[in-house]
């Protein structure tokens, strides 16, 4: 078998898993050149032939520009990001079915959503059922869907996502309780934090709202914000507002995972009010659980590391006052048993998201035709 990984950009928190692939399988790589301001990976790391791609942004539709040509190379196998708005998937996997029917076509995708209207529907059954092989999905709750559209489930197959595991679980083994939140608030309130971009998606003033109905009912909390943003100069406004400045720490973009770690670590809960997409695996596998809203089909797939009541919990969308109530209660029944929450959050990262689980499935998948 000769793998070509065709990818929308090589961003740097997939180094880990582009590596084990470049490892494991005979495999050349083609990415493309732009994803916003996303760190791109090393090139360095990998053996196999790197192909880098000018992308064409047609409005809200892209065209990797030289991604046909791999056709006529010797690959047996193809892995495509499943972006139903780039072009040039579209036309790569219609050309393999007719002229290239020999060689396995497979996806790697966010799949379905849940909130798709009839003509996404429409379009998302056409396009699924152009590769011949298997589709990996980052999510169940995708893979669930895409099942009661009718499509295959040996077809499908769940591979979740992963960040930098390796260094993750080095930095891991020589973790240690630190009074990191003692020494800038002066307190000992349990800690909340939100690591990320500070941007309008991710809707943290709800945060702020939550803390303060919580104040109200005795209840005091300390929230960190790591990561730099838009909405940096506007939040510090509304905490002056809702008088929360000396609960609130505005710590700023962090790139050291060991300063990182210490400060996930030694946290009780991350909140995310909107999507909480990798921040979930990040919190977790430094061993602080999470909590962000309940409606699905408005998440990315991250998600599904948060298992009620023990490594996190949810709350209804876009209600302040039920995030805080859920913020309580987490403390409420939680606050004593904080080791056992934190192995919890490890074990559920360490069993199925990182990079040598999803080596197993996409070698599982690739024997799928």
């Amino acid at each position: 078998m000769k793998l070509c990984l065709i990818y929308n950009y090589a961003q740097h928190y997939r180094t880990n898993i582009f590596t084990l692939m470049d490892k494991e399988f005979e495999c050349d790589f083609v990415f493309g050149d732009s994803m916003s301001d996303v760190k791109k990976m090393d090139y360095s790391l990998l053996k196999g032939k790197v192909t880098e791609n000018h992308t064409r942004h047609l409005g809200s539709l892209t065209y990797q520009v030289g991604m046909l040509r791999q056709l006529k190379e010797s690959y047996t196998h193809y892995i495509i990001l499943g972006d139903t708005r780039s072009l040039s998937t579209w036309l790569f996997c219609i050309i393999a079915r007719f002229f290239f029917r020999k060689k396995t076509v497979c996806f790697w995708t966010h799949g379905w959503y849940g909130k798709e209207s009839y003509c996404e529907r429409l379009m998302k059954k056409i396009f699924f059922r152009l590769p011949n092989g298997c589709i990996f999905t980052y999510g169940d709750y995708a893979r669930e869907l895409m099942l009661k559209e009718g499509f295959s489930s040996e077809k499908i197959l769940t591979i979740h996502n992963s960040l930098s595991y390796d260094t993750h679980i080095n930095i891991r083994a020589r973790l240690k309780r630190s009074d990191v939140y003692m020494r800038h608030f002066g307190n000992d309130n349990h800690n909340l934090f939100f690591i990320g971009r500070l941007t309008p998606v991710k809707k943290l003033d709800q945060i702020l709202y939550a803390m303060l109905e919580s104040k109200k009912k005795g209840n005091i909390y300390n929230l960190t914000f790591i990561g730099g943003g838009s909405k940096i100069a506007e939040l510090q406004h509304l905490v002056d507002m809702l008088g929360l400045k000396d609960n609130v720490w505005f710590y700023g973009p962090c790139y050291d995972e060991y300063e990182l770690s210490d400060l996930i670590y030694n946290a009780d809960l991350c909140v995310a009010p909107g999507n909480i997409g990798l921040t979930a695996v990040h919190s977790l596998v430094f061993g602080t659980p999470a909590i962000t809203h309940n409606d699905f089909k408005w998440q990315m797939p991250e998600y599904e590391v948060i298992k009620e009541g023990v490594t996190g919990t949810f709350f209804e969308r876009d209600n302040i006052f039920d995030l805080s109530d859920k913020i309580d209660e987490w403390f409420l029944k939680n606050h004593k048993e904080r080791d056992r929450v934190r192995e919890a959050c490890m074990e559920e990262i360490d069993r199925e998201w990182n990079p040598y689980f999803q080596m197993e499935v996409l070698k599982r998948g690739l024997q799928y035709e």
